[in-house]
């Protein structure tokens, strides 16, 4: 039996076939855990969604920027639905959209496996979360999400503002919440996250730290697998595994078998023209 967690793979349904087939996935046997961004971009995201959904019960999910994007959305009217990208049109107006949402909005902001010893989220963690706080602020916006205040909420959470701090209430809170954990990659030690930096460390502007090496950051009890941040490429340091390799962009699609002997599986991304790079 093995563990593995996958990184972005933001509809490249082709990358994804090919890694459960290299790492020879058995789903009677095996468990995948997904980074996050599971939609978007890389044309297949229809298909993304009904494979990893066919796979729910082995598949463990935590949710990215671009699956919340989805998730938003689709509470628009039709009209709106049918400005977006043609990748996602293809999931908003498939027969089976209705199954494939509620399934999307029933996933986890973050996942603690203590037993196998490791974390997962899809971007970052807030300087002074340790797990324990931050499980629980997770809980608190699945619960909006899967619950009666669904609507307001995703109507309400874009924007970089307010920064995160424990004292904010409502719908300030919640999108607070999900910046941490959807679009972080640099902050202040206070944990004002800098969201036009985008590039490798040391592109960023004075005063902002890559999220994992904050000083003074809470202590990690366990390793945490994130995605997310496809210009920093695969990283394994400090405790932090991150995978998001750039698949649709032209990079790699990345597994990292969990457990006490580390293994790393890829397989090309899409092709995609060249001198496309990442936004977000």
């Amino acid at each position: 039996m093995a563990t593995y967690a996958i990184g972005d793979v933001q509809g490249c349904y082709d990358a994804l076939q090919r890694l459960l087939e290299k790492i020879r996935f058995d789903p009677a046997a095996d468990r995948l855990w997904f980074c996050g961004d599971l939609v978007n971009r890389g044309g297949q995201s229809l298909e993304t969604l009904r494979l990893i959904h066919s796979l729910a019960i082995h598949s463990t999910i935590v949710l990215g920027n671009h699956d919340l994007s989805l998730l938003a959305i689709s509470t628009r009217r039709e009209a709106d639905q049918r400005k977006v990208n043609p990748d996602l049109q293809r999931v908003l107006f498939a027969d089976d959209h209705e199954v494939l949402i509620g399934w999307l909005r029933r996933q986890k902001l973050m996942h603690v496996d203590r037993t196998l010893g490791f974390a997962m989220v899809h971007a970052g963690l807030a300087p002074k979360w340790t797990l324990s706080l931050a499980e629980a602020r997770a809980r608190e916006v699945e619960e909006k999400l899967q619950g009666d205040s669904f609507f307001k909420l995703v109507k309400n959470m874009y924007g970089d503002k307010p920064a995160w701090s424990p004292k904010l209430t409502g719908v300030d809170r919640y999108r607070a919440i999900i910046n941490v954990f959807t679009r972080l990659r640099y902050c202040t030690p206070s944990g004002r996250i800098g969201f036009e930096d985008k590039g490798r460390p040391g592109t960023q502007k004075p005063g902002m730290y890559p999220w994992f090496e904050v000083p003074g950051h809470a202590p990690r009890e366990l390793p945490v697998v994130c995605g997310h941040w496809s210009t920093l490429g695969l990283f394994m340091g400090l405790g932090i595994y991150a995978i998001d390799t750039g698949a649709v962009w032209g990079g790699k699609l990345t597994a990292m078998e969990l457990g006490p002997e580390l293994r790393l599986h890829q397989v090309a991304g899409r092709e995609v023209p060249a001198g496309t790079r990442a936004d977000d």
